[in-house]
């Protein structure tokens, strides 16, 4: 049987099973329906569509369908700035002029913890990561449909500590959520993960003997692209510069990648995906800083960037998204202020200040309608 068709009866037998009644629409119509037209709305119109009867609310309330529209959706109308500014969070749309983006909502946090206290820590479709900075806890949450998973367990798994420990969200061929948390204490290890299939946490075991493990090195949080979950490790104590670590998440193994070489011990990384491939902004030469755009390909490194002889922004300890509806990057530093780059111009106009940002707690994210529960249906 040919791919198409395996395809085409998991599809009829996945309308079969929620209830469809034969007289209302035939297979061949809710099928395209379903699968050509609702799975490439935004996430919002999706839950606009659940109210017109119910056999669309039974279909378009399923995980499978979720899971499915998560990986269709452009998300070049569905990404969103969120600002944590007071217990109301505002929410503003990305595709904007340069003036600055519109108010688009604001929602409320669900979460007891102090506004001023809750930490966005990473974002992955449509799922942040949050922890609160007064108790360690992290939770998961959807800020659009508002759904959100308390995953810090009694026994101490999942309490996170700021520039200690590290963090990443992906998702394994069984569609499970998970979020991987390296914890650090005292010059130890651990790795744990936590599953939201099974609403637990399980050790990883790696090499915790490497030099490379030791000491006070800073990892980044993680980054996931192509099924490995990518860490920075910046060991300039030991004077190594910067390591790339991947974490294969079906064999939940640790291997360390290339990475692109400098002469000199001075120098950092910035992890993006752009188009589903892995990229990363090097910042190097102190005390002329220069800044470059490299992407993997393979088990290698190909420059793409540099930045024009203007003065460079530094961005060490920066988060960086490519934001999909304007082709720029937005680098977010660790005190909330924001810049944009363009790599498609030349000069300072590849280089813009973003005033309408500064001081902000957030993060950006795309609508989904992923669940942090995977049993949500």
């Amino acid at each position: 049987m040919s791919t198409n068709n395996l395809q085409s009866c998991k599809r009829k037998k996945f309308l079969h099973g929620h209830g469809r009644q034969s007289s209302s629409i035939d297979d061949l119509g809710l099928d395209i329906l379903v699968y050509e037209i609702l799975i490439r709305l935004p996430a919002k119109g999706v839950g606009r569509s659940k109210c017109v009867c119910k056999e669309w609310l039974s279909v378009l309330s399923t995980r499978h369908f979720a899971m499915m529209h998560c990986r269709h959706i452009s998300t070049s109308y569905n990404q969103k700035f969120i600002a944590i500014d007071s217990r109301l969070c505002s929410v503003f749309p990305l595709s904007c002029e340069d003036s600055g983006p519109l108010l688009n909502s604001r929602i409320l946090l669900p979460f007891e913890a102090p506004w001023n206290k809750v930490n966005i820590l990473t974002s992955f479709e449509g799922l942040l990561c949050v922890c609160f900075r007064n108790t360690g806890k992290l939770v998961i949450w959807n800020p659009l449909t508002r759904a959100f998973k308390e995953v810090s367990s009694s026994n101490s798994r999942g309490l996170y500590k700021p520039k200690s420990d590290a963090i990443g969200l992906y998702v394994d061929k069984t569609d499970d959520y998970k979020l991987l948390h390296i914890k650090r204490r005292r010059g130890r290890m651990w790795v744990h993960v936590y599953s939201s299939m099974f609403d637990s946490w399980h050790k990883i075991t790696f090499a915790n003997k490497l030099r490379c493990w030791r000491g006070k090195p800073i990892w980044s949080n993680g980054t996931f692209c192509k099924g490995v979950l990518y860490f920075l490790v910046n060991c300039f104590i030991e004077n190594k510069g910067v390591m790339l670590f991947g974490f294969d998440v079906e064999s939940e193994r640790f291997r360390l990648k290339t990475f692109p070489r400098f002469p000199h011990a001075c120098y950092d990384g910035n992890l993006v995906v752009v188009h589903k491939e892995l990229h990363v902004f090097v910042t190097h030469g102190l005390p002329n800083w220069t800044v470059d755009l490299w992407r993997m390909e393979g088990e290698s490194w190909v420059k793409l960037w540099v930045f024009p002889r203007i003065q460079p922004p530094i961005i060490l300890s920066c988060s960086i998204t490519h934001i999909t509806s304007t082709g720029r990057f937005l680098v977010v530093s660790n005190d909330g202020v924001a810049n944009e780059i363009d790599t498609t111009k030349k000069g300072v106009d590849c280089f813009l200040p973003l005033v309408w940002f500064h001081g902000l707690q957030g993060a950006i994210y795309t609508e989904t309608l992923s669940s942090p529960d995977f049993y949500f249906d």
